[in-house]
């Protein structure tokens, strides 16, 4: 039965249009990024060495991760909400009357989904940006690739979560609007008002944020960040399964229990 369910949510997913609109959309800003690098290495090339000394390539590395969250955050809820816009929840219900196995099969699609398209831009961007600086030796590119590498694989486990987190606001509020609002809201706009707390609860507040997980689990630190670092890697791990999977427990709770 979860078999049939996993495959089924996989046709669906690809027969939605958005879901091509939205991982062009997380690949073409990965080739924004490494635009970006090229700028950044030009100006690098006219800058003193004194002004070299600040100039850092990480924060333009994280941005395709960044925006694949979002991007993946809206493939998750529009692969709910899509089905209660249209009135296909019902048929989706009268063929697989067990509601228990209906949410477990798009969260195995939407975050096998989003991991994939999550670490191929956290890496695409990484490696993109590397070998465009070359040996230039920016203050934060010191460390080998070998070194490097495996926290920003970590880095993009930031991207399933936001997708699963899409997916079950948009079973509970069933609605494209009001889930894409309260994802943005989750995203970006509430860590910004961490951010402007005043010390040492922004920090701390910061510390707990979605956003900022990733980072703390793969001992990268929040320099130049809105968010803080004060979990080790496995507190970081820990709460950001519980982001994941608390919010998918009341949704599957709900979806047992309301009427489609």
């Amino acid at each position: 039965m979860i078999v049939d369910a996993v495959a089924a949510e996989w046709r669906k997913l690809c027969s939605i249009r958005s879901t091509s609109w939205i991982l062009a959309v997380t690949a073409a800003f990965t080739g924004f990024t490494v635009l970006l690098a090229i700028q950044m290495a030009q100006v690098w090339d006219g800058l003193s060495a004194d002004r070299r000394e600040d100039f850092l390539l990480r924060p333009l590395q994280e941005l395709s991760t960044w925006v694949a969250s979002l991007c993946l955050a809206v493939l998750g809820a529009l692969s709910v909400t899509s089905e209660y816009r249209t009135g296909m929840i019902r048929a989706t219900l009268t063929v697989l009357p067990r509601r228990s196995a209906l949410l477990p099969a798009k969260a195995v699609v939407v975050g096998a989904v989003a991991l994939l398209a999550g670490e191929a831009a956290t890496v695409g961007s990484f490696l993109g940006t590397r070998l465009v600086i070359g040996d230039r030796p920016f203050p934060d590119q010191h460390a080998s690739l070998v070194h490097d590498l495996p926290g920003f694989l970590v880095e993009g486990t930031a991207v399933p979560l936001f997708a699963l987190l899409g997916l079950a606001l948009g079973v509970l509020l069933r609605s494209t609007a009001g889930t894409l609002v309260s994802v943005v809201f989750l995203w970006h706009v509430l860590p910004l008002l961490v951010f402007h707390l005043p010390p040492p609860w922004n920090e701390r507040a910061g510390s707990v944020m979605p956003g900022g997980l990733p980072a703390q689990m793969a001992g990268l630190g929040a320099n130049n960040s809105i968010y803080g670092d004060l979990l080790s890697p496995g507190a970081a791990t820990g709460l950001l399964l519980a982001y994941a999977l608390v919010p998918l427990g009341l949704a599957a709770l709900v979806l047992t229990r309301r009427d489609a």
